[in-house]
């Protein structure tokens, strides 16, 4: 009779408390540790806070201060050996099947706890309880779901301890650098797996969140869903939330024919619109008007189409290649491309004034005008007029 529990349930009602359970630990994962904590993108109220709090303590025993240092240095270390749990580097296989004990490397590590933790609660719980006794949490949790369920409860809690080191430590840190569409070609390999994010609350919006990784919202386009902002805007509607950033979102004056200061402001605050912009609107039109017009040469255009608007430090040999087989037959690709990489670097120039970044990108839109090539015109035009939406709360 203990073996079956203190509390007679159906096994649907198992299945239901181990889904919203596992649920509200994703939640507490990707709108505490990450949005609020790790990114700044988010101010929660306190008592929601620390509801949040003490659920990943009683469901994970993860540390906010360790989760945090360490998902910190994967970005500013993104893709490189320093990075704690980067398939490029320790290989896809790895990654899904050692990812928690990745993160358990890395945040045993102090110096990434001094560098990265800093902001994090230090407050007496977190001193006496849920840093001192970050097994006490789960401890309780098995203990009770025995007592409840029986060996049910066992199976529960076996699945709840497997959320999060299998969705997150190995699905997103694994496969959203690995596999997935990409709507910016970021500096790294992140992806995003599935447009409609709500497994994991958002998180599947890989790509999107390293574009724009202090945004509270990862949804960036009209088909996506970011579950986690849903609930966002709910606590924001309750006062539970403040939404600190969100990632820009372009509009464009078609009646604007001239830049100023405030075009240049738009251009590089987010300057990954731009050049998904122009791989959309210059880069693939140039490439399916060649195939059109050097049937012979079809095929190298086909091949060289995406690599054409990728990172250039994230190409492959054979990717360089397929592009240089591409730009030797094609005079308007080269021109594009030259562009492209051109328009590039001038939001690089290291210490440049807005003064000069405005002469920089007024000489750019006079060159692309005077090329001839209609989409690259018609580009440069629209470029003039581009503004950024406010966030309306």
């Amino acid at each position: 009779m203990f073996l079956l529990g203190q509390w007679d349930v159906s096994f649907w009602f198992l299945v239901a408390w181990t889904a919203i359970s596992c649920h509200v630990t994703l939640l507490s994962v990707t709108i505490f540790l990450h949005r609020s904590q790790a990114h700044r993108a988010v101010d929660l109220h306190p008592m929601l806070q620390h509801l949040f709090r003490f659920w990943l303590w009683f469901t994970t025993g993860m540390v906010t201060k360790e989760w945090v240092s360490v998902h910190r240095k994967h970005h500013a270390r993104c893709e490189g050996p320093e990075d704690p749990h980067s398939p490029q580097i320790y290989g896809i296989k790895k990654v899904l099947l050692e990812g928690a004990e990745l993160y358990r490397d890395a945040a045993a590590d102090d110096e990434i706890l001094t560098k990265f933790g800093h902001g994090t609660p230090n407050d007496w719980l977190e001193k006496n309880v849920y840093s001192r006794f970050p097994v006490l949490g789960v401890s309780v949790l098995v203990v009770l779901e025995f007592y409840l369920f029986g060996l049910a409860g066992i199976a529960v809690f076996a699945i709840q301890m497997l959320c999060v080191p299998v969705l997150a430590a190995g699905v997103i840190n694994g496969l959203a650098h690995f596999w997935g569409y990409r709507n910016f070609e970021t500096n790294d390999a992140a992806t995003n797996i599935t447009p409609i994010a709500a497994i994991i609350c958002g998180e599947e919006l890989h790509n999107n969140h390293h574009a724009y990784p202090s945004s509270a919202r990862f949804s960036l386009r009209k088909w996506e869903l970011d579950l986690g902002w849903v609930y966002l805007r709910l606590f924001s509607f309750l006062g539970l939330a403040t939404i600190r950033r969100v990632a820009p979102r372009p509009q464009f004056n078609s009646s604007k024919t001239a830049m100023d200061m405030d075009t240049v402001k738009a251009i590089i605050g987010s300057r990954l619109h731009v050049m998904e912009s122009y791989a959309s609107r210059v880069i693939k039109p140039v490439c399916s008007m060649e195939m059109k017009t050097l049937h012979e040469h079809r095929k190298i255009f086909k091949l060289a189409g995406r690599d054409l608007a990728k990172v250039d430090h994230l190409l492959d040999e054979a990717g360089r290649l397929r592009i240089a087989a591409a730009l030797a037959v094609s005079d308007s690709l080269n021109t594009v491309y030259d562009l492209q990489n051109r328009l590039q670097s001038i939001w690089h120039k290291a210490g440049a004034s807005q003064e000069a970044l405005l002469h920089a990108l007024q000489d750019w839109c006079k060159e692309a005008e005077a090329t001839g090539i209609d989409c690259l015109e018609d580009f440069a035009a629209r470029l003039q007029g581009y503004q950024l939406k406010p966030f309306n709360g």
